[in-house]
Formats: structure tokens, sequence, C-alpha cells
């Protein structure tokens, strides 16, 4: 998953016919727009029938749902600052998919209506309390840096959600939530590591991290460092803590590492600048592991850029997928269909945007499931029953019901200015129950207050 939070990594507009945004925290201004006349009933997204299509659904069943419509909040951090657009895509994802959905007649009729919120990073409570005053039915497909701070007052309005995704542990286990790809804080998806170690099985015994002391950077760090020994590795004790703006030299952090002997490098943040900075930096000192792992947010076209105009520094950098990259838009009709609605729509196209669109696809599915009856209960339970859930082909199986972490993975890495796939090389991902690790402690998940059931209780919790 890819959260960026300004200069750090902690996981982002077009006005079309079914919806209209006012951005910032303000209530939302929803389309006055008619219909759209349907399309025809055979519609898919991938490999998955179209949830959408029209119908003779009835009834003001819950906040937000009347005989004709839907309306749903959604939502990225784009008006921050210090990195402005932040995770956009995300946003730029779902307006042409409710478009796409009300074009075919809604959802059993009924059209779906988008409020738009931006919590710019710092403001997420004043966004969600924003959406629980405007009474929207759910949040579909928004993804928050900073979640965590959003769960008293979503809790407090009992407002039920399917996000693009959870960066707290408090939120990836949170109550009157489903996710389409779950990371939740007690498992770790350790494709990559294996995979890894299989490239450089010497190398990831000289193991070490640099990331920032901040909970969307030192959760995953934590979870990392005690599931990646299952895969063989081992940890230096030489992690390199940066401040969270950035540091204005790098070449302390990469001295520091080349004389601790670390052979693979784990890195916690974002592509730019952080990454690209140390990265040079790195070549400037001679420090030059056999391997740099990351995640998904890594997966920039401007990184790729940034490498190929930078002699290649980041071609030993090496990236875990489990949603499938546009390189292979060809073999895979979703990511393809995904590109094309976003980009006529002048959308981002980003990994994000696929991951928001198997969100609002789920809730879209379970919707319909509900028919006339659409509370989130309904919806939530539906959404829980899915199974091998890929948001028709978009990522790796999933089970969004049991919040547990996937057991397929890509590796892919950098070749100049192309992404490369390098495991598997005989199927889209490779997959294995080993792969996700159960059962690990942090700090982060104890501070959720798990009950029986994995649900969080740090901030309370509510039955929707």
């Amino acid at each position: 998953m890819r959260v960026k939070l300004g200069l750090i990594a902690c996981a982002a507009l077009l006005v079309v016919s079914a919806c209209s945004s006012s951005h910032g925290t303000a209530t939302a201004t929803p389309s006055t727009a008619a219909p759209s006349t349907p399309a025809v009933a055979s519609a898919t997204f991938g490999d998955l029938p179209s949830p959408c299509g029209a119908g003779t659904a009835k009834g003001a069943t819950a906040n937000g749902v009347t005989d004709t419509s839907v309306t749903i909040g959604y939502g990225d951090d784009a008006g921050y600052a210090a990195a402005p657009g932040l995770d956009k895509e995300m946003s730029d994802a779902i307006k042409p998919m409710i478009k796409w959905c009300n074009d075919q007649g809604g959802i059993n009729g009924r059209q779906v209506v988008g409020n738009y919120y931006d919590a710019k990073v710092l403001q997420v409570t004043q966004a969600v309390t924003q959406a629980c005053n405007d009474k929207v039915f759910m949040l579909v497909g928004q993804g928050w840096v900073l979640d965590a701070g959003q769960e008293q007052a979503r809790i407090g309005c009992k407002l039920a959600t399917i996000p693009t995704y959870a960066v707290s542990t408090v939120f990836a286990h949170a109550p009157g939530m489903v996710q389409p790809l779950p990371n939740p804080g007690d498992e770790v998806p350790t494709s990559a590591a294996y995979q890894l170690a299989k490239l450089f099985p010497d190398a990831v015994k000289k193991a070490a991290f640099v990331f920032a002391e901040f909970p969307a950077t030192r959760e995953p760090r934590d979870r990392y460092h005690a599931a990646f020994p299952k895969a063989g590795w081992n940890f230096l004790d030489c992690d390199q803590i940066y401040n969270i703006a950035g540091e204005s030299d790098w070449k302390p952090f990469a001295s520091n590492l080349k004389a601790c002997g670390v052979e693979t490098l784990v890195w916690v943040g974002s592509p730019d600048p952080n990454f690209e900075n140390f990265l040079a930096a790195s070549n400037q000192v001679g420090f030059a592991p056999k391997a740099w792992l990351s995640d998904a947010n890594q997966y920039d076209n401007s990184f790729a850029t940034w490498n190929s105009q930078n002699g290649g520094l980041a071609d030993n950098v090496y990236v875990r997928m489990a949603i499938v990259p546009f390189e292979l838009a060809g073999q895979v009709p979703a990511v393809k269909q995904y590109k094309d609605l976003v980009e006529a729509s002048g959308g981002k196209v980003a990994l994000l945007g696929e991951q928001a669109t198997s969100a609002f696809l789920l809730w879209a599915t379970a919707v319909k499931a509900c028919g006339s009856d659409v509370t989130a209960a309904c919806v939530l339970d539906e959404a829980g029953k899915q199974a091998g859930w890929t948001g028709g082909g978009l990522h790796t199986p999933t089970t969004p019901g049991k919040n547990e972490g996937p057991t397929c993975g890509m590796l892919v890495k950098l070749d100049g200015a192309k992404w490369t796939k390098v495991v598997p090389t005989d199927d889209v991902f490779d997959c294995d129950d080993k792969y996700l690790v159960k059962g690990v402690q942090t700090a982060g998940l104890a501070a959720a207050k798990l009950d029986a059931n994995r649900v969080s209780t740090q901030f309370g919790t509510f039955t929707p």
C-alpha cells in the first residue's frame, strides 16, 4: 500500500455528471444532474459482473439513502500545503467510478452521489466530523494519512466505511470497517522478504532499516522487523532514523550504514525527494548494498524518470506489489479499464487509484446484494462475505471479512526508466501460505487494544 505524508511515506479534479465536489472540509455539493441513460445490463469491470444497473429499490433506510439516491463520502489529503495533490489519485478514481455506475442506472436504480472531503493531512478530524454532520451513508474509497485521528469522531457518529487503505493499526482493526485489501496490524505479508532472500541469501542476513520516527513509518518498520526473520533475514543494530521533513545532508546516514556492513537496506518512506536524496548520498560515499527493498509507494513514474536521469542509482531497488502494475494492463482487462476511465476523466493514474476502485466496487457489490434495505450493517456484512476478492482483477485475491493480509505477492525492480517484474516469471503473482506471518506483536498493536474478534477498542466501538 502506498501512502505519503508530505515529504515522507506513511501509505492521495475533475467534475463528472454524477458528482461535483467542493474542496475543503465544508459540505460537498452533490450533483443535481439528471440521471444518465442506463447502459446494458451485461457490463463488467474486468472479470467482475457489474453491480450497477437499473432497478426498483425504494426506501429511506439509512442516513444518505433515499428512494432515488445513495450519498457517500470520499476523500484524500490533496490540500496538504507541503505536498499539493497528495494521494488525489484515489478521488480521481472514485469520481469516474460513480459516473460509470450511474451511467448504468445506479445501483438497483438508486443513483450514487459523492461528497468530497479533503483532510489536508492535519484536518482529518474536521473532515470526518463534516461527513458525520452531512449524514452521508458511508465513507467509500477514501484514504487519510493520519487515519488514527479520525476514529474518535467516526466511531462517535457510527459512520461505517470501506476505505482504500488503513495506515494505523487502530484503523486497520476498526469497528464498522471492511477493506478490499486488508492491512492488519497483527499480520505481515512477507512475499518480498522470501523472494529477496532467495535472490540474495547472504545479503539479507546483514539488513537494516531507514525510517522516520513517526507512527505511519514506525509501525511498518516494527512489523517488518518482527516478521522478516521468518524468511531468513537478520537485522543489524544500525537502523538510521531521519527527520519527518527530510534531511539537508544524507551522507552521514549512508556512511553509518556502510561502516555497519549493511548489505540489504529496507527503506520506509517516500521516493520524492527523500529516497532519491538518500540514494544520491549513498552513491557519493560508496554505500552500495546488494539490494534495496521498499513498498509499493516507490512504484511511481517520476521515480523511474529520476532513476534514468541519474545513472540508474535505483536499479537495485526492489518493490513488493499486491496490486497489478500498469505494465500488465494488456494482460489484465481490469487494469486497462481503470486506466481508460481515469485518463478519460483527466485524473491521475496510480496504484492507490486501483485500490480505491476496488473499494468502490466492493461497496457497490454489497449495496446491490442488500436490495432495497440498504443499511451499513447489511453492506458490511455482504462485503465481508466476498472470497477471492480482486476488484475484477486489480489485485491479489483477498478475503475482506476476515481482515487477513494477502498470501500472494509480486517483486518488481527498476531498470533505468522501466519497472520490470522479477518474481514470478510464469504468473501474475507468486502465492504461498507461508508468505503471511500471523501473530505479530508491536507497540502499535498493543495500543489498539484488540478484543477477542481482533477489533480495536482504543477509541470505543459501535455496531452499525
